[in-house]
């Protein structure tokens, strides 16, 4: 998981709510399909083109506007931009497990759902060369409880996850394996920046956790 900052609403976001009057109050269900566009491509764009929660490589194609709060529950937050996120499997395989967005659901519980708005998110988790996801051996009881929890409402520790992390943290060991501390140290903050095009490397968080404590030695 890696930190988001939000920033400032889409304009034509901002112009739908304060159409608000006595006698309709507007819910995300009347946002009409550019509006909604619009509001996908900027948090497209805000999260470098990875999706919220596993931080695998997404799409307007493959994503779709995920509620942190869900508007099931949490009515007063559908449209609060500060509420809304692109997570992954806009649409799945019969067969393909859900996870992110779509494993979460209706559900959340504050103490216990650790918020990639959170600055320090991705203190929370370790990884294995495997790809395997784990609470953060720093943790006290109650953050590795929200570790292990999110873990868990999310499907962050599913095969198909793992497989997608061990591939990702497999491609940057044959490049770092050749390179000085200095080199290293260079390309590891590289994966905390936009590409060209406006895109983090997927998995950079992964990639970030494992650099540092394989091969930097400092956290």
């Amino acid at each position: 998981m890696k930190y988001i900052k939000k920033s400032d609403e889409p304009e034509d976001l901002a112009k739908f709510k304060a159409s608000a009057n006595e006698d309709w109050q507007p819910t995300y269900n009347d946002l009409r399909s550019k509006e909604k566009t619009n509001i996908h491509q900027k948090l497209l764009e805000e999260q470098g083109y990875i999706c919220c929660y596993c931080g695998m490589e997404i799409d307007k194609e493959n994503s779709h506007i995920e509620h942190l709060k869900p508007r099931s529950i949490f009515s007063e937050e559908q449209l609060n931009y500060n509420n809304l996120l692109a997570s992954c499997q806009r649409e799945r395989e019969k067969k393909e497990p859900p996870h992110c967005g779509v494993k979460k659901a209706d559900w959340y519980e504050e103490k216990l759902m650790l918020s990639p708005l959170k600055p320090n998110c991705s203190d929370f988790f370790r990884y294995t060369g495997s790809g395997e996801i784990l609470p953060a051996n720093v943790l006290d009881k109650k953050e590795k409880e929200i570790a292990l929890t999110t873990i868990d409402k999310l499907g962050l520790d599913i095969d198909k996850l793992n497989a997608m992390r061990k591939a990702a943290i497999d491609g940057i060991l044959e490049v770092v394996e050749n390179l000085e501390k200095s080199e290293i140290k260079e390309l590891l903050d590289s994966f905390d920046k936009l590409d060209n095009q406006g895109k983090y490397i997927p998995f950079c968080a992964v990639i970030t956790y494992i650099i540092q404590e394989y091969f930097i030695g400092e956290k």
